[in-house]
């Protein structure tokens, strides 16, 4: 059983640059969703909470294939609000502590295992891979100083930890949910964000590698 009770997975964007109209955790990677991949991450996991809006239908349905005791939580105004809103109100009813997770976001199982056996609050960052990447600044010791736009030493992907009792209503995304409460630990994973066709066959690609 991992340490981490509760995982909010915010499944409610339309995905619109990559302009297939098929929500990203319904994107095929190597004949699998990606939301069955994820939920394989979450095996161990006793709360998961899926943040719903655009399909909701196709996606509830994609996800009992694999699991029946999943929470279903809606965001009715996923077309005019950020990830913030759909963390937020996933984690309502959540355990003490929240693992946020994007539904677009892979990451390698063995990075899985160490953040699910993580105590206390964290957020996860990458080395530099997105164009349009959010960056993250940190100390010598790998702890989260500051996220900007300008530059850093990695780039922010998420998933991050944190107790529900900080959590506020926003509308921003969910690092700017994270920032008032920096400095926080860090850790470094092998994590990917898909916002394009080209992060889709990339990530393909890099999947394929950890499971040779």
């Amino acid at each position: 059983m991992s340490i981490i009770k509760s995982v909010v997975i915010s499944c409610a964007g339309i995905g619109s640059r990559l302009g297939s109209g098929t929500p990203k955790s319904l994107l095929d990677i190597n004949g699998r969703t990606l939301i069955s991949r994820q939920l394989d991450y979450f095996r161990t996991v006793e709360n998961i909470r899926i943040v719903l809006g655009f399909r909701a239908n196709d996606i509830i349905n994609e996800v009992l294939k694999y699991r029946n005791d999943v929470v279903f939580v809606f965001n009715h105004e996923y077309f005019e609000t950020k990830t913030g809103a759909s963390f937020y109100v996933g984690a309502q009813y959540a355990g003490d502590y929240v693992l946020e997770w994007d539904g677009d976001l892979i990451v390698h199982p063995d990075d899985v295992d160490s953040i699910l056996n993580t105590e206390g609050e964290f957020i996860c960052y990458s080395d530099i891979t997105s164009d349009e990447a959010v960056f993250v600044q940190t100390d010598k010791d790998g702890n989260v100083l500051a996220f900007s736009r300008e530059s850093g030493d990695y780039e922010w992907t998420g998933p991050a930890c944190i107790s529900k009792s900080r959590l506020k209503p926003s509308n921003q995304n969910v690092y700017n949910m994270f920032e008032p409460n920096l400095p926080m630990k860090g850790m470094k994973i092998r994590a990917y964000d898909i916002d394009t066709q080209y992060d889709l066959e990339r990530v393909s690609n890099i999947v394929k590698s950890w499971e040779v």
